[in-house]
């Protein structure tokens, strides 16, 4: 088995495969005014994925995490999960959803064979939550949490970061943590190209939460090498934990292990790329595969060291629901 390795030496064992850029929530800092343009319709299909997930295991991927847009707007969505769950070499099929579907969807997303869940939910306080995301379903979603740990399911939460909205809001969530095994990571705001001035606004460092957090006890642990890229810390009194993703640190490309496959099949180097490579012309039958893995290897000579946000170039990425976030 040939491990996709790039220039720098980085190999590549996380897949993040998004099945649509289509959105129903409208949150502030990616789609203020709701999903306006998408390809839906034209997303890969599950023969497709099939094909691609085959190919990405062959190359040493052990990670899917199927990503949107919001994923549950697939009615086919356990088929795709099962499809992950099931493809030889693939040892762990992640999600992340905005919870809105969370609870009628659950059973069968786990049934097809779903390891962990992501659930974006940027406040714990109903009001702030609402303004967020334009939808009163917190209260549901946060049944729906509690519905998949019960069902022993790994559950990370998504906040992303920002000032005016949360930036005060560690000591909620960590009461909420308090009983409960949950992994709340705290996504720094990201500049794209349709939020400029609310990035400038509103961006607030991951840095104060990292400083709370040792002021309260907590420690860092070490990152494991299919980890995606939240520092983690740890309190002994709590069996939930604290993530901090912090994109705009000097060093957080330097362990980069995801590649991106967005809904219409284009092999995507970076969130922050310019753009993707089609694969979908070579998901279209098994005959193919020794052409997709053959065209994947010589695409990483695409991959760069780092973005480049510091410099406030978003590449294509418009909106996190384009890609994936």
């Amino acid at each position: 088995m040939t491990i996709l390795k790039d220039a720098r030496g980085r190999q590549f064992p996380y897949l993040r495969l998004s099945v649509t850029d289509l959105c129903n929530f409208r949150c502030n800092y990616c789609l203020p005014d709701g999903c306006k343009d998408h390809n839906h319709k034209k997303a890969l299909t599950v023969s497709e994925i099939r094909h691609l997930l085959a190919a990405f295991a062959a190359l040493g991927t052990r990670k899917v995490r199927i990503t949107g847009g919001e994923p549950c707007l697939r009615k086919d969505l356990p088929a795709i999960i099962e499809t992950a769950a099931t493809t030889p070499g693939i040892e762990n099929v992640a999600l992340t959803t905005n919870g809105y579907r969370l609870q009628q969807q659950l059973p069968a997303w786990h049934q097809a064979g779903l390891n962990a869940l992501n659930i974006s939910i940027d406040s714990l306080d109903p009001q702030v939550f609402h303004t967020i995301t334009g939808h009163n379903r917190l209260n549901a979603i946060l049944r729906g949490v509690d519905d998949a740990l019960a069902l022993g399911m790994k559950v990370k939460v998504n906040a992303v970061l920002m000032r005016d909205f949360n930036d005060k809001a560690l000591s909620t969530f960590l009461g909420w943590i308090k009983d409960k095994p949950v992994s709340t990571r705290f996504i720094e705001l990201m500049e794209t190209g349709h939020s400029k001035s609310f990035f400038e606004k509103h961006h607030y460092s991951g840095d104060h939460i990292r400083e709370e957090l040792l002021q309260r006890g907590w420690s860092q642990t070490p990152r494991k090498k299919e980890d995606g890229p939240a520092q983690e810390f740890t309190h002994q009194d709590y069996p939930g934990r604290i993530g901090l993703i912090q994109p705009y640190s000097s060093d957080f490309c330097d362990d980069c292990n995801r590649l991106r496959v967005t809904s219409i099949g284009q092999l995507q180097m970076c969130l922050f790329a310019d753009g993707g490579f089609d694969l979908r012309s070579l998901l279209q039958s098994e005959d193919q595969h020794d052409m997709l893995l053959a065209r994947i290897r010589s695409l990483l000579v695409h991959k760069n060291d780092n973005h480049f946000l510091q410099q406030g170039i978003t590449g294509g990425t418009q909106n996190l629901a384009q890609v994936g976030g």
